[in-house]
């Protein structure tokens, strides 16, 4: 792993984005890796514009704030239209299928994440341990027992083999 890893998870409010980096943040703790984590989002809570941003370090993190985001996950087309310039050139983008690939100077892959967690999970609400998956599996930033240790921590009890379910087939858009 580089020194330092930059992410950026961006969609509408509502989806989940601000939990998964949480949950990304403690899988690189549990990893021994330095993690910080910072969110944003619009003055709505649900529909409105949300991020979440993660540096993952080997080194000690002196600054918390992402600058250029060497990956960025977009669930909605106004996030990525938002958010895509701040992407390192051969950054990696991914991007929800309902998406329309942008132009750009950057790594780009399409999976159904919506899709998936709406018709193979049953539940649209976890499109972001959906999410999670595809990103783990697409960088190996943290190990699969890190994120799948993290996960079950940090879901609502009762829901464990539901997200459990989301990651595995977040895990296979990207096989």
């Amino acid at each position: 792993m580089d020194e330092r890893i930059e992410i950026r998870l961006s969609g509408s409010g509502g989806q989940g984005l601000i939990l998964a980096g949480i949950i990304l943040a403690e899988a690189a703790i549990l990893d021994g890796k330095n993690a910080v984590q910072t969110q944003s989002y619009g003055p709505e809570a649900r529909g409105g514009a949300s991020r979440s941003e993660v540096i993952i370090s080997n080194e000690s993190i002196d600054y918390p704030k992402v600058s250029k985001s060497d990956i960025l996950l977009a669930l909605t087309e106004e996030a990525m239209l938002k958010y895509k310039n701040g992407l390192k050139e051969n950054g990696l983008l991914i991007l929800d299928s309902s998406i329309e690939k942008p132009d750009g100077p950057y790594k780009i892959l399409s999976v159904p994440i919506l899709k998936t967690a709406q018709e193979k999970v049953g539940k649209s609400i976890v499109a972001n341990i959906v999410a999670l998956g595809t990103l783990i599996s697409a960088t190996k930033i943290v190990s699969k027992e890190a994120i799948e240790k993290a996960v079950l921590d940090r879901v609502p009890k009762g829901t464990e083999e539901l997200n459990k379910k989301a990651l595995y087939e977040g895990y296979k858009l990207v096989s």
